[in-house]
């Protein structure tokens, strides 16, 4: 099982992480931040779990391309 977590508001719009993992995430046309695709929000935390393995490697690449370390990526 694959968990994603973004913590949204703290998120400064640089737009890596869609680049390096678009299937995961997009940016917003509302407030330009990013968005975790197929999430849910709770506290502020947008969390995907999956078991589809195959999203781990681009969000991990999104993880370490993220410049204010708000992805969380990990693999159970």
């Amino acid at each position: 099982m694959v968990v994603v977590t973004l913590q949204r508001k703290k998120c400064i719009g640089c737009n890596y992480c869609v680049e390096v993992a678009p299937a995961q995430f997009q940016m917003s046309k509302k407030d330009g931040k990013s968005v975790l695709l197929h999430s849910s929000e709770k506290k502020g935390f947008f969390t995907i779990k999956t078991h589809d393995d195959s999203i781990y490697e681009a969000s991990y690449e999104a993880k370490k391309a993220c410049p204010v370390k708000i992805i969380e990526v990990k693999q159970l």
